[in-house]
């Protein structure tokens, strides 16, 4: 698992101490002397950094601002503090093509709208998202309801038609869990990527169409001649 990033800038005597039980550490630990360019590109390329620093000036999203008197043990309690806080929201987080679900609060969201699903529905869609095929009716059956052979296998098909029913009436999407010959899977194509997708289909069919009445008419006056 990849450790979170916490840098601090300006404290070099505070960085000597942290690097010495480093061990101990949870989090990757960087130190800046100056707010200069190689410290912006690095918060570039770290959004969600936590910033550790005595100096209020800068504007960063994740901050805790250091006091000489502190002690390290409560700095530590702090940094903690926020990275359960920030890991708690990644892990809650999954976004799918244009959708956000909130696996914690069990809610799906897209442009502001939002609905509410239930334990089982969002299970479904996190195994679907992570699944790279499709999914039968029995995978889902032992991985996501847990049950054995004697479920029946429409009792799994009607909560997928359900939910794809809520998704449509909530949403206007009845494209997001795609029903093929090997199984169900979810669609993860962004809304600009599927109308481009339809746009360029369009031409190729246009273009397939103009091609044939070519053919049409070069063989109408082959006949005439």
């Amino acid at each position: 698992m990849n450790k979170f990033n916490v840098a601090l800038l300006k404290l070099p005597v505070l960085y000597e101490i942290l690097m010495e039980i480093k061990l101990e550490l949870n989090f990757n630990l960087t130190n800046f002397n100056e707010n200069n360019e190689k410290f912006r590109e690095f918060i570039a390329e770290n959004p969600e950094v936590l910033i550790i620093s005595h100096d209020l000036k800068g504007n960063f999203k994740n901050f805790i601002f250091y006091n000489k008197p502190i002690r390290i043990k409560n700095l530590l309690q702090q940094i903690n503090v926020f990275l359960s806080k920030s890991n708690y929201v990644i892990k809650s987080n999954i976004t799918i093509g244009d959708y956000t679900i909130d696996t914690n609060s069990r809610i799906i969201l897209k442009d502001n709208l939002s609905l509410k699903l239930t334990e089982r529905e969002i299970n479904l869609l996190v195994y679907l998202n992570k699944s790279k095929f499709e999914s039968s009716t029995l995978d889902l059956q032992k991985n996501v309801w847990k049950q054995s052979e004697d479920l029946e296998t429409h009792t799994v098909e009607t909560h997928i038609y359900r939910l794809r029913k809520k998704i449509f009436n909530s949403f206007g999407d009845n494209k997001f869990i795609l029903n093929t010959k090997k199984g169900y899977k979810i669609s993860k194509w962004k809304k600009e990527i599927l109308l481009l997708r339809t746009f360029f289909q369009k031409n190729i069919g246009q273009k397939k169409l103009n091609q044939r009445k070519e053919k049409e008419v070069l063989k109408e006056k082959k006949i005439k001649a």
